[in-house]
């Protein structure tokens, strides 16, 4: 059975202190820390690359999740692996040939997760795909900005790889919160990005706390249904 996995978006942090950010979503109860690499072209906008992930890397135990909106995903995975990346993301808008790339990614010593803009089919990762990369991460907003409002129509898709790929790490990103925390663990999502719902918040343990416990018990849901079908 998965478990939760929360993975707060570095691109909510505080870009001048990155090092004490990081260690305190650690201290807070986060495994995993959530890095948006934007190349300015597959999305509008630019932040960091493989530098300050390798800055970051010696002050945090978290696994990096490195999230690679960039349109040529293949170009950059020996980068990212020098600087300490573990989990590489692309996106399966970006590649025509996902097969080839994830085997890049897993010979180069990283895992392999496969992400979908919110307009792709979930169709297009079924099969070969979702056998073969370690993680799916389904967007639920538009890939390149902070603070969008969360997308519920994107659950369907998250719950239709749940239930066919049981024990298949499945991401969230995009406007996840207390408020919509509830509708993405339901659906089958375990590993949960959230920027400002986390960074932001009064007491962001609790909120990690929060987002695990809901996940946790969704994921002990769809293994009770799993044993009993």
């Amino acid at each position: 059975m998965p478990i939760a996995k929360i993975s707060p978006s570095m691109l909510s942090s505080d870009f001048a202190n990155l090092a004490v950010e990081a260690k305190r979503m650690e201290k807070d109860g986060a495994e995993w820390l959530h890095l948006d690499v934007m190349d300015g072209h597959f999305v509008p906008n630019l932040t960091w690359g493989a530098p300050i992930i390798q800055a970051i890397r010696p002050h945090t135990e978290a696994y990096f999740d490195c999230h690679m909106m960039v349109s040529n995903p293949s170009q950059w995975v020996d980068d990212i692996k020098k600087a300490g990346g573990q989990m590489y993301t692309f996106h399966i808008e970006a590649t025509e040939d996902p097969i080839a790339l994830i085997k890049q990614i897993h010979d180069a010593g990283m895992q392999a997760g496969v992400a979908l803009k919110p307009g792709t089919p979930v169709e297009k990762v079924i099969g070969p795909v979702a056998e073969q990369c370690d993680m799916i991460l389904v967007m639920t907003v538009e890939p390149g900005f902070g603070g969008q409002r969360f997308m519920a129509q994107c659950m369907p898709k998250v719950e239709t790889l749940r239930r066919k790929y049981p024990n298949l790490d499945i991401e969230v990103d995009g406007g996840l919160s207390l408020e919509t925390i509830d509708a993405s663990a339901d659906a089958g999502a375990n590993v949960i990005v959230a920027g400002t719902g986390i960074f932001k918040a009064e007491k962001p343990a609790e909120v990690i706390s929060t987002f695990k416990d809901k996940v946790n018990r969704a994921q002990e849901k769809f293994a009770a249904e799993a044993a009993s079908a």
